[in-house]
């Protein structure tokens, strides 16, 4: 299964937040109280930083009349944040900040009874690569020389990630059967725990976004062995592509806004409106080259055919890893 940025891309051609038409709905509608803005994840990995810079940039420009309280959510692989979503008691006023698990947890956990076609496209921000990286003192430079090292350990060898059956084990169970590999994971709620563990070397491997492994990767803690993108990143050029190792695979995790179920036009007008101009702005367009994100913008019709392939995507995925 390759979820290529090409076929993100390729979703969204022709198509720019800077020309879509303002409807005068988002003019009239204005929150009246404070907004929900849930992260689909734990303190500090890819959602969470770029919530928070959202926040910021809103709030350093004056774009709202009341402000936006990120709050983590990140229990059950997402759960715990789709159903606040689905059972948000005020609708116009709750947002979340999603991730890959938006697909996949649903998929996962049908008990939860979650639809994701009922809830509101607002903005797509961006979609973000994954990286193999191990710490420096592992002594192991290249991705050959970690394959070696997770044979020799003979199933004792430990990786960390975001949640269970979602992007970051998605990754790694491509990627031991690919390579025969026998790898231990420990599911965390967030990527910023996952990064934090591999600087301290509580695991041994992680396949984190760039921006979540960015500061100990600059720091000269994180060695970067592989990606997971189509072609090589500009951030890591000497680094191979899973493809360069004979494996047709790429996997983007997209990073995106979404209203609750039930919210009103004029309500899901004002925010694409906000979030639309967060996104045309220097300082979005800036973290995108900054955090090696890719852009990825689109209309409702668009996003919601986007989910629609997603989900079929992610429901041939899973199962080709379970089975």
């Amino acid at each position: 299964m390759k979820l290529t940025k090409r076929f993100f891309l390729g979703m969204a051609a022709g198509t720019a937040l800077a020309t879509l038409p303002i409807s005068a709905l988002a003019q009239e509608w204005q929150p009246k109280r404070p907004i929900d803005f849930t992260i689909m994840a734990g303190p500090g990995g890819g959602a969470d930083q770029i919530a928070r810079f959202v926040q910021s940039v809103v709030e350093a420009n004056d774009m709202m009349s009341r402000p936006l309280v990120p709050t983590n959510r990140g229990g059950g692989s997402g759960a715990e944040s789709l159903l606040h979503l689905k059972d948000a008691r005020d609708a116009d006023h709750t947002l979340m900040v999603t991730l890959n698990s938006f697909y996949t947890t649903p998929i996962r956990q049908e008990g939860l009874g979650v639809d994701i076609e009922a809830f509101t496209p607002i903005t797509m921000m961006g979609v973000d690569p994954f990286v193999l990286w191990v710490h420096k003192d592992s002594g192991i430079t290249t991705f050959e020389e970690f394959i070696a090292k997770v044979k020799e350990m003979d199933g004792e060898y430990v990786m960390g990630g975001t949640g269970t059956g979602q992007e970051d084990s998605i990754v790694i169970a491509y990627m031991s059967g690919a390579f025969g590999l026998d790898i231990k994971y420990i599911p965390y709620d967030g990527g910023g725990a996952v990064a934090k563990d591999l600087a301290g070397q509580q695991i041994m491997a992680t396949v984190n976004n760039p921006a979540e492994a960015k500061g100990f990767y600059e720091a000269g803690d994180f060695v970067p062995l592989l990606v997971f993108s189509d072609e090589r990143m500009e951030t890591f050029p000497d680094v191979p592509t899973m493809k360069e190792k004979g494996h047709d695979f790429s996997y983007y995790n997209q990073r995106a806004i979404v209203g609750a179920p039930g919210m009103s036009d004029e309500a899901a007008a004002y925010y694409r409106d906000v979030f639309g101009k967060v996104y045309e702005s220097e300082d979005w367009q800036s973290y995108l080259t900054s955090e090696s994100l890719s852009p990825l913008p689109m209309d409702e019709a668009q996003t919601r055919a986007y989910w629609a392939t997603q989900v079929a995507n992610h429901r041939k995925l899973l199962s080709e890893i379970d089975g």
